[in-house]
């Protein structure tokens, strides 16, 4: 509740205005009965025609206020919900995008984009309706009360005595509402989760003819926030039925009281007819509470759900305290690793590189080569050791000094749905020759130069539009524009032809000399000329030197050269 109200914050005027003219509609709602009352009683026994009319009149001009005061309020809370939800949103995307890689995977994927989605729907919903009724219900219902007390306090009191009753269901199953709708939210990310992977893996699903599996295993995650549903609705929805019921037996009872009070000249049939008028606006402002319970308890699990992403601590922060020295560019000083629901996946990794210098990491899978990029990345920190980047601890860099350093290809990287160019660019500011030149060095000039717009031709999402050797092309790139101080390739030319292949190693040679390069590879021709190479396994160093020392000497290096090329000496 505190983390929606300080957002709620800064509209506290906007909001004060809007109830004020909220209330002055909901006055004038509450008039109207008591005029009609007033007509009949004493008006209508005078035979004075124009008193009626005039009285008439004023009941028309208090509907109108009312229309109009509402129309107004109600635009206004549609704004404030707006903001409120328009900033929520923008503040989870950004925290969102700051959380850690471990972060991320502990809360899941699926699980961040129902948050940004559903549960900021379900907040936009709350804090509307909150203005909207959460307002005008209470004061319908205090000031139909009021006035029916004021009418005739016999028949008031004979109403109130079902409100204690009302007041501990509403209570009690509210109660009981809230939990079940988090859990509900936790379905949805399932929901999320299945589908995104069926999204994902069509080919596959289709390929290995996995249709009916796939539908019933989306049946199963379906009918399980189904019954998650159920329960949640089903238990608040027991709330209006139940007040209709309390209400209901509380105007049969004012009913029987009130013709025993006529008849006995207690009361005037004026007042019975307002006093039912405002039995009916009590019954419904109660109705309207129930339907923001409901509403507020769901509003509650989304806003709980949001808060504890927002909440989250920062990780990978600057450490001043981290302190460290090298002669070398880059370090890797007995690093050890694991990530959080795994063993031991790097253990005492250590190497050095000078500036401009190439090293090739090459190993099975799940060796390690890939989270020696995550590290140097920090996209984790290690668990124990140092990783020294131009004599500093990656831990005592700036996030907005670190990154600018490197140009990257991961080994599961994204294109997104826009132009070619800004795919290249990502943000940055390249000149059209400079995005050329990248795209000439990544092997990719020949089939840009036949695309439509060419640096203008719109990419699908992932790189539907693109073979896998033109999408990897895409993606080195994006790395190698602006010449970056250190370069990261991770598997970036496994989609690629030898030939192709053999002129992006001679461009890295060539015209990238000032550039740090790491080259993670499964064939050994794409790291052979490495100035320095790293043999994994088992997230242990077992073989380290150039291609022609570790040729000579390490058996494992001598069985992967022999199994991919024959024992034939592998051309540049």
């Amino acid at each position: 509740m505190k983390f929606l109200i300080s957002y709620l914050r800064p509209y506290f005027g906007r909001m004060a205005v809007g109830i004020s003219i909220k209330f002055l509609g909901t006055i004038m709602d509450l008039l109207l009965p008591w005029i009609l009352a007033y007509i009949i009683d004493s008006v209508i026994p005078q035979r004075q025609v124009g008193q009626v009319y005039l009285w008439g009149g004023v009941m028309v001009i208090c509907s109108v206020v009312a229309i109009l005061t509402n129309i107004i309020a109600n635009r206004m809370a549609a704004r404030v919900a707006r903001d409120t939800t328009q900033r929520i949103r923008a503040d989870l995307f950004a925290k969102v995008g700051s959380l850690a890689t471990a972060q991320v995977e502990e809360l899941s994927v699926p699980s961040l984009v129902s948050r940004l989605t559903t549960d900021t729907y379900n907040i936009h919903q709350t804090v509307g309706m909150v203005q909207r009724l959460g307002i005008r219900a209470p004061i319908l219902l205090i000031g139909g009360i009021f006035i029916t007390f004021t009418l005739d306090a016999v028949l008031t009191l004979v109403l109130l005595s079902l409100l204690p009753i009302t007041i501990f269901v509403v209570t009690k199953i509210s109660r009981k509402g809230i939990p079940l709708f988090s859990q509900q939210q936790a379905r949805v990310d399932q929901l999320v989760r299945t589908v995104r992977e069926n999204i994902s893996g069509a080919r596959v699903v289709k390929a290995l003819s996995k249709a009916d599996y796939e539908k019933k295993r989306f049946a199963a995650v379906n009918q399980a926030l189904v019954a998650a549903e159920t329960k949640a609705n089903v238990t608040m929805a027991a709330t209006p039925p139940l007040m209709d019921l309390f209400l209901n037996l509380g105007l049969t009872l004012v009913v029987l009281v009130s013709a025993y009070r006529v008849n006995a000249s207690l009361t005037q049939p004026g007042v019975i007819v307002a006093f039912l008028t405002y039995f009916t606006i009590i019954l419904n402002a109660m109705l309207s509470i129930t339907r923001i319970f409901t509403v507020f308890s769901r509003g509650i699990a989304s806003a709980d759900r949001i808060a504890a992403v927002i909440h989250e601590p920062r990780l990978l922060q600057k450490q001043e305290h981290v302190t460290g020295d090298s002669k070398t560019y880059l370090a890797f000083r007995d690093v050890t690793f694991h990530y959080p629901t795994a063993g031991k996946t790097l253990q005492k990794i250590a190497f050095s590189l000078d500036q401009g210098q190439t090293l090739g990491i090459i190993g099975a899978t799940g060796s390690g080569k890939s989270t020696i990029a995550k590290l140097l990345l920090r996209l984790y920190d290690p668990t124990d050791g140092q990783i020294l980047l131009a004599g500093r601890d990656l831990r005592n860099y700036d996030a907005s000094k670190l990154y600018p350093k490197f140009g990257v290809v991961l080994q599961k990287d994204v294109i997104f749905a826009d132009s070619l160019r800004e795919n290249i660019a990502f943000g940055r500011r390249f000149t059209d020759d400079e995005l050329w030149e990248a795209i000439r060095n990544a092997q990719a000039e020949e089939f840009v130069s036949l695309l439509p717009g060419q640096l203008d031709y719109h990419l699908e999402s992932k790189g539907a539009n693109l073979s896998g050797g033109q999408k990897q092309r895409v993606l080195l790139a994006r790395a190698m524009v602006g010449h970056p101080e250190l370069l990261i390739l991770d598997d970036s030319a496994s989609a690629l032809d030898y030939k192709t292949d053999a002129r992006l190693r001679q461009v890295l040679r060539e015209k990238f000399v000032s550039s740090t390069k790491i080259i993670i590879a499964q064939r050994i021709s794409s790291i052979q000329h490495a100035d320095k190479i790293l043999l994994l396994s088992g997230g242990q160093i077992i073989g380290s030197g150039t291609h022609e020392e570790l040729l000579a000497e390490n058996k494992v290096y001598q069985e992967i050269y022999q199994g991919q090329t024959g024992g034939e000496a592998i051309v540049s």
